[in-house]
């Protein structure tokens, strides 16, 4: 029987959340990408300057935010006319050529067994805006949840998705086992190693591991829903 929360909304069986950077989405291609593109236009040393401002705001924000990154360096280089190339080349950028091979295969695959969810972190306007350039944002018809730390509003996800069992999907050991240690074997956590936070030996000794690991999202198809619920441990 499925049951109601307080705000009438239906209990799924299962729900599956996705991360977008890394995750469905290939972002270390994108950085390089913008890398090339600040140094052809600005130079290798205002490109550096234009990283260093981008992971301080980062440290502050706790997310990644390109756009207010770019808006810092313009008060440092107020006269520089290359800075509107720069921004078109973000918000223009074809992410849909970025997605994972089979990206939207597994979120096909999924939407048969349940609701499939974007969770990520970010800005409100740049994530957004690669989320729908990418195509997720309708592959997933609209289901997008964007936060500034996803892992400390679970009572939000839960309360505008709820469900008797989750599926997380996430390329950081250290947001999987956030939710594990708050979700415990309601949630299967999903680990594909993509990217260089997946692929960094030292974030892998930190934390404990998933419950699921896969060497790329298209892997998610070898799976069946059994399978994948089956495999929840306790935290």
């Amino acid at each position: 029987m499925v049951g109601k929360t307080r705000g009438g909304m239906a209990t799924a069986p299962v729900v599956f959340l996705f991360d977008v950077d890394n995750t469905l989405l290939d972002n270390d291609r994108v950085t390089a990408d913008l890398k090339q593109h600040l140094t052809h236009e600005v130079g290798p040393e205002r490109q550096q300057r234009y990283w260093a401002i981008y992971e301080q705001l980062r440290a502050e924000l706790g997310y990644a935010d390109y756009l207010g990154a770019l808006q810092r360096y313009r008060t440092e280089y107020p006269r520089d006319p290359r800075l509107l190339t720069v921004s078109r080349f973000l918000v223009n950028y074809p992410f849909a050529n970025r997605l994972f091979p089979n990206s939207l295969d597994v979120l096909d695959q999924c939407k048969q067994w349940g609701k499939a969810v974007i969770l990520s972190d970010g800005d409100v306007v740049f994530q957004p805006r690669k989320i729908e350039r990418s195509g997720l944002f309708d592959a997933v018809d609209g289901n997008v949840l964007i936060y500034v730390h996803k892992e400390q509003e679970l009572d939000d996800v839960a309360q505008q998705y709820p469900a008797r069992q989750y599926v997380l999907v996430d390329d950081k050991l250290r947001i999987l086992a956030a939710v594990k240690k708050v979700w415990s074997s309601r949630v299967t956590t999903v680990f594909p190693r993509q990217g260089h936070y997946a692929r960094d030996p030292q974030a892998a000794a930190s934390y404990p591991a998933a419950d699921v690991s896969l060497e790329r999202i298209g892997d998610l198809l070898n799976y069946d829903l059994k399978k994948l619920l089956e495999a929840a441990r306790p935290a």
